[in-house]
């Protein structure tokens, strides 16, 4: 019935690979410009409030505080955003759904399994199929462009981190940049910046614009984030509005489930969640070994 569409031995899986094989990266060209644009836009409030809205500031005080702040969120973001783009989401090998791994997972008489004709893999509960990265993806949520990756039960964290911080650096870039627009009105336009009357004012514009604009965004995608998280369901299961086939989760060990049990470490991008404890056998490894998908007891 199934045919034996995988990689052999301990061959590792090389789709969407970089680096050999350490790095997770899609190859989607949507995606990899989305990612840049991220990039070069917060590298453009960063030039507009170190040259404008900070860089005649007679304030000593106001501009390191606002500067200091205003670059510890951008890097937080910055970092977020790479997590997320380059951490694995939960793919699920492909080919791995061939006779000799579904024998080893000891099925008893009447169990079903579920195998994506797409990507000839066995299907993990609430895992669904991703045409961009053409993987399956544990818990997918949504295909990111600007991330360039999905939003699964790996780097969902990262991705919620990123638009929590986006969206904290755009408010302060939106307050700087009208502050500074304000005072450049009631004083004279050649003293309040470096640049020329309508360069600061097309400067300061465009920056109010971006950070109005991605605050919105951002914080509706978090607040969207942490509805799904909370009620321990994704965005696919929601739009989808699936009947609940699994046990689900209290909203604080779901929460749990995607940022560890709580500390500081929530807010940082640079820590992974602990491993939960329960175990649930599939096999995902192109090794033909049965190995365990865990979740929060």
């Amino acid at each position: 019935m199934y045919e034996s569409l995988g990689p052999r031995g301990g061959e590792m899986d090389p789709h969407n690979k970089c680096m050999g094989g350490r790095m997770w990266c899609v190859s989607d060209i949507c995606g990899i410009i989305c990612a840049v644009m991220t990039w070069l836009l917060v590298t453009y409030a960063e030039f507009v409030v170190f040259t404008v809205t900070l860089g005649t500031a007679n304030y000593p005080i106001y501009t390191t505080f606002n500067l200091l702040l205003f670059n510890i969120f951008a890097f937080l973001a910055l970092s977020s955003h790479a997590r997320a783009m380059f951490t694995d989401p939960g793919a699920v090998p492909k080919g791995n759904a061939t006779r000799e791994n579904i024998q080893r997972m000891g099925l008893r008489e009447g169990q079903v399994i579920f195998k994506c004709p797409k990507c000839c893999s066995i299907k993990p509960e609430r895992a669904h199929h991703c045409s961009v990265c053409q993987r399956c993806i544990r818990k997918m949520d949504h295909h990111c462009p600007w991330v360039n990756n999905c939003v699964g039960e790996n780097n969902q964290k990262f991705f919620v981190l990123f638009t929590f911080y986006i969206a904290l650096l755009s408010l302060h870039g939106l307050f700087l940049g009208i502050y500074q627009f304000v005072i450049c009105v009631k004083s004279e336009w050649r003293e309040c910046s470096s640049f020329s009357p309508p360069a600061t004012v097309v400067l300061l514009l465009f920056l109010i614009f971006e950070s109005l604009l991605f605050a919105i965004f951002t914080a509706v995608m978090f607040f969207t984030q942490v509805n799904a998280i909370w009620n321990d369901e994704t965005g696919i299961e929601q739009l989808k509005k699936e009947q609940a086939s699994w046990e689900k989760k209290s909203r604080w060990r779901s929460i749990q489930a995607v940022f560890g049990r709580f500390s500081l470490t929530w807010f940082s991008p640079f820590t992974t969640p602990p491993l939960p404890t329960k175990t649930h056998s599939y096999i995902f490894g192109p090794s033909m070994m049965l190995i365990t998908c865990v979740t929060f007891t």
